[in-house]
């Protein structure tokens, strides 16, 4: 049972129950901080519990970059029978499927360990704020209002509210003010992927294959889908520039997309994730546009759906099973840091003294209709995140962590998956716990980031020794 909160006061406030968010209550609670984590839905994980599989936690080469409470609430899923594996699309990195249904309960049971408060169906609704120091959050429920006081604040929000409240600079988009497309993920039952396989196998050129050297190795796409007919799990990526779904695009039997992205997510019930829909000049802060997005994107769903069934061997006999419980957001605010992670950062691999998560994926820039950005990481290796991305300019006591990390837009085009949003998290959170003790009362620009990469190392956190 969860503790009910008597005092209002505690030692590590996290708004926004996402990855990042997970992440950052795990990572305070587990180090000793009284942690609330606050979010406005009915519970948490936010992405992790739509279907979509975990990105930027394996690279291309296969090193695991991301581990620690990642690696805890997975065994939670395999301890139920939820964790279905980590596969390659043979495209550009390697991909963690799993149950988003045990998700939920995973999640769940790794925070009550610890000791996780939570308060959810809330919203942050204001700060309060002395010099540069954000002393406590409003929030607003059923209840009413509160006052939640707090040493430390992490901002998991993906849309940095708090620390914009508090008065951070961001930036939002890119320069003309274009924003990537919202989209939701949806599930289908009943896929037999042995016919899908032989389908691909058989028409190469209707997939994205290859587009890591490190993956493509000097094989051909034939080569490449051989490998994927041969790994028997139901990983494709119908590509929108590609004849077969081009060609259904022209005819209006689909609708304008970069892809169909096809993921495993329960062996037992043959089910996949497709990732495929896509509602363009919506900005997410404007909720009005954002639900009006409802309507057009099931319709999607809908069309997709059949468009499977009717086209795509495996799917003959397959049926919708579920529809993700939020909209996909892929970028709104980042806000302005200490450092801010650039496209040559990430498209190099680059590595930092103050390093304290990572990330694989490739820079991922959604366009509209058929576009798509896709640049994978140098080698097949990783980047580091530096703490300094985490800490807000002008900010003394909150750290920001998730999509909304100090970054250029093509940077949080690989750093806003859930791999590396999970390490972001996990890292501000275990600073917020440690500051109470080692840098009490001064700013985060002062935290000893030597001692916070020694104890996330030994908790199981990966900050160094991958490519």
């Amino acid at each position: 049972m969860w503790t009910p909160i008597h005092n209002r006061r505690i030692d590590v406030l996290v708004i926004g129950a996402g990855a990042a968010g997970v992440g950052a209550a795990i990572g305070a609670a587990r180090n000793g901080a009284t942690t609330l984590l606050v979010d406005v839905g009915p519970t948490v994980g936010g992405e992790l519990l739509t279907g979509m599989t975990i990105d930027g936690a394996v690279n291309a080469r296969g090193e695991l970059v991301v581990s620690g409470t990642l690696s805890e609430i997975l065994e939670e899923c395999k301890a139920m029978d939820g964790l279905v594996g980590t596969f390659n699309d043979y495209r550009l990195i390697r991909y963690i499927c799993y149950d988003p249904e045990v998700m939920k309960m995973a999640i769940i049971k790794v925070m009550a360990r610890y000791g996780v408060k939570l308060l959810l169906y809330t919203f942050a609704d204001d700060v309060v704020v002395s010099g540069n120091r954000v002393t406590g959050v409003m929030v607003r429920n059923k209840a009413g209002q509160t006052l939640i006081e707090a040493d430390s604040v992490i901002d998991c929000s993906g849309d940095g509210d708090i620390a914009v409240m508090a008065g951070a600079e961001f930036e939002i988009g890119a320069k003309d003010g274009d924003l990537q497309p919202i989209s939701i993920m949806f599930r289908m039952s009943g896929v037999e992927a042995e016919p899908l396989l032989r389908f691909v196998r058989e028409h190469p050129e209707y997939v994205a294959v290859g587009e890591s050297e490190v993956i493509r190795d000097g094989r051909t796409d034939k080569e490449l889908v051989e490998s994927l007919y041969e790994q028997g799990q139901p990983c494709v990526f119908f590509k929108g520039n590609g004849p077969f779904l081009s060609d259904a695009i022209d005819r209006k039997e689909m609708f304008p997309t970069a892809l169909i992205m096809i993921q495993p997510t329960s062996g037992p019930r043959k089910e996949v994730c497709i990732n495929s829909t896509r509602v363009w000049n919506v900005d997410p802060l404007k909720t009005d546009q954002l639900s009006a997005t409802m309507s057009p994107l099931f319709d999607q769903v809908w069309t997709c759906v059949n468009f499977l069934k009717n086209r795509v061997p495996g799917f003959e006999q397959a049926y919708f099973a579920a529809v993700a419980p939020r909209l996909g957001i892929r970028e709104t605010r980042r806000v302005l840091g200490e450092y801010v992670l650039t496209d040559e950062d990430v498209s190099t691999g680059r590595k930092f003294d103050d390093g304290i998560a990572k990330g694989c994926h490739h820079i991922d820039i959604h366009g509209r209709g058929r576009d798509q950005v896709r640049i994978p990481v140098a080698d097949g290796g990783s980047y580091d995140i530096p703490f300094r991305c985490l800490v807000p300019k002008g900010l003394d006591n909150v750290l920001v962590a998730g999509r909304c990390l100090s970054a250029t837009r093509a940077a949080q085009g690989t750093a806003r998956t859930m791999g590396p949003c999970i390490a972001m998290g996990t890292a501000a959170g275990t600073a917020a716990a440690l500051q109470r003790t080692e840098n009490a009362e001064n700013s985060f620009r002062d935290f000893p980031v030597a001692r916070l990469r020694e104890i996330l190392k030994s908790q199981g956190s990966i900050i160094d020794g991958t490519h």
